[in-house]
């Protein structure tokens, strides 16, 4: 009977600790970016300026492709930089393809089986038809394709460029100022209620002696999710109160000073013509 209730309180309580874990992993892996951005690669040397608009087209080329063997280059290509860039294979593939699955296959689950035909089987259930399209399975095959070359795009970006010197490169190609103002400040003070988030998990579990039941457990969580709901609007009016009183006017100031070589040049250049000729294969194929 012990041996029982013991297992049934560790079940109860097995997800707070993965949600622990969860949160100090994320902290972790915020720390592992920016040392993966400090490295001697290749898109690391890049000017941020330039890297930002290399990115942005190879995007476009990626999303008007409807070919998959362009967008099984591009992807190629994307492996070979991240290589290239000293980044590990294992952070990159799974940052990528982590939640691509899921959430685009939802999306492309019903042209499978309610596409044109040819179908390589039907099933009828009463008013319902079902069968595997071929067209729709290439279509499909297609947008997950394409939307792993565009995440894989985004995490190349962030991977090898400080997070600091990507907003700047933002602001000097005339992004707004409030939006680079808002993505500065949520990704600095993110991590900061995370870590305040780890340590009120670690004060409670320091303290326990007994395992609490499930309803316990929840009335705390409700607790420690309203408390720092109210530091979070606390900190963000004296945050905002020392900026004025430190002589802040809105604009995002950084140390650093770019200056493009032509390296900078000669890589965009390469991306402009990838991003071209992706998209006069893709326009020639169709």
């Amino acid at each position: 009977m012990s041996c029982s209730c013991h297992s049934a309180a560790r079940g109860r309580v097995g997800w707070l600790e993965r949600t622990l874990a969860g949160i100090a992993s994320s902290i972790e892996q915020a720390v592992f970016t920016e040392e993966h951005a400090r490295r001697r690669g290749w898109l690391q040397a890049v000017d941020p300026r330039i890297k930002v608009l290399m990115f942005a087209a190879v995007i476009i080329a990626a999303s008007a492709s409807s070919s998959f063997g362009v967008l099984a280059g591009l992807y190629l290509l994307l492996l070979a930089a991240a290589w290239k860039s000293q980044l590990p294979f294992e952070l990159f593939v799974r940052r990528t393809w982590v939640g691509i699955p899921f959430f685009a296959g939802i999306v492309v689950l019903p042209s499978i089986f309610f596409g044109l035909p040819p179908r390589l089987f039907d099933v009828s259930l009463g008013p319902l038809q079902l069968g595997l399209s071929l067209p729709g399975l290439y279509g499909a095959t297609v947008f997950v394709m394409r939307v792993a070359v565009c995440v894989s795009l985004a995490v190349l970006l962030v991977l090898t460029t400080r997070w600091s010197d990507l907003l700047k490169s933002l602001r000097a190609l005339r992004a707004p100022q409030v939006f680079i103002l808002i993505l500065s400040m949520t990704y600095r003070y993110v991590f900061l209620f995370l870590h305040t988030m780890n340590g009120m998990f670690e004060a409670r579990k320091s303290r326990v002696v007994a395992r609490p039941g499930g309803r316990e457990d929840r009335r705390w969580i409700a607790r420690s999710m309203g408390a720092l709901l109210n530091r979070s609007f606390k900190m963000s009016g004296d945050v905002y109160a020392a900026m004025l009183a430190r002589g802040f006017t809105g604009e995002v100031r950084t140390y650093s000073t770019y200056r493009l070589g032509m390296a900078d040049w000669l890589a965009l250049a390469g991306a402009f013509a990838v991003a071209v000729g992706a998209a006069l294969v893709s326009r020639w194929i169709r």
